[in-house]
C-alpha cells in the first residue's frame, strides 16, 4: 500500500525544542550506539514504529538522543492529556493518546495514519515502566499496528543509566517486516509469536549493550 499524503503538521515548538536542547543532550548524555548488524545501522527512513523497554520517565528523552535524526510521534496513556498544561505539551509533540484499560480503534488508525504519513512512532510495548530491571512481555498490540500499516518495527534496548549523568547506553535492532514474516492472514497465535520473537529480540539487545566492546557495532 503506498504512504498516504503526508498532512502539513506544526512542528515549530518541536523543533525549537529538539535544535535548542538536543545539543545540550548530546554533551551530557554521550550516547553509545551499539547494532545488532549492518542493517541495524542504516539510517530509519519513512514510516517506522519503533519499540522500546521502559525503564524510567526519561525513556522518551533517551529515545529522542539516540535516534537524534528523526521526529517521534509517542504513544502515550491518556492521562497525560487529562492537564490543560500537559495537554498542550503533549499535543505541541504530536503525541498520541491511548487508553491501556479499553484501546480503541480510534487510537488504532491515528497510529496508522501516522506510519503511512511517512512518521516514526515510538512506543513502549511492555505497557509500564519497568523499574526493577529486566524486560516485560511486550504487548502484541504493536505487531497488529505494523501488520495493518505494513511498516517495519525496529526494536531498541535503553540501559537503564546508574546516575543522572551516566552515559547513554543504547542498543539497536535490524527492522522486521512483520507483513513478511506473518504474510496476509495471520493467526492469534502467529501473532503473538512475533511479539515473543520481538521480546527475545530484545534480550539480545540488551546482551549486547551490556557486552558490547568498543570498536565492534558501535557508534560513538
Amino acid at each position: 500500500m503506498p504512504d498516504a499524503k503526508k498532512k502539513r503538521r506544526n512542528y515549530l515548538l518541536y523543533d525549537f525544542v529538539k535544535f535548542t536542547a538536543a545539543p545540550l543532550g548530546l554533551l551530557w548524555l554521550r550516547p553509545r550506539l551499539y547494532y545488532e548488524n549492518a542493517a541495524a545501522k542504516q539510517k530509519l527512513r519513512g514510516g517506522v514504529l519503533l519499540v522500546a523497554n521502559h525503564v524510567g520517565f526519561l525513556d522518551p528523552v533517551y529515545l529522542m538522543i539516540a535516534i537524534w535524526y528523526r521526529r517521534h510521534h509517542f504513544v502515550c496513556i491518556k492521562d497525560f492529556f487529562e492537564n490543560k498544561v500537559s495537554r498542550f505539551f503533549f499535543t505541541a509533540f504530536h503525541c498520541i493518546p491511548i487508553d491501556r484499560e479499553n484501546f480503541s480503534m480510534d487510537s488504532l488508525r491515528r497510529i496508522q495514519e501516522e506510519l503511512q504519513s511517512g512518521h516514526l512512532v515510538s512506543m513502549f510495548p511492555e505497557g509500564h515502566i519497568n523499574a526493577e530491571g529486566g524486560i516485560a512481555p511486550f504487548k502484541s498490540g504493536m505487531v497488529l499496528i505494523a501488520l495493518q500499516s505494513g511498516k517495519p518495527i525496529v526494536p531498541v534496548y535503553l540501559k537503564k543509566p546508574r546516575h543522572w549523568y551516566s552515559r547513554l547506553r543504547a542498543a539497536v535492532g535490524e527492522p522486521i517486516d512483520v507483513r513478511k514474516a506473518l504474510g496476509g492472514r495471520p493467526s492469534l497465535s502467529q501473532i503473538d509469536g512475533i511479539a515473543k520473537l520481538l521480546w527475545k529480540k530484545e534480550e539480545a539487545l540488551r546482551q549486547l549493550c551490556e557486552q558490547g566492546r568498543p570498536g565492534k557495532n558501535e557508534e560513538d
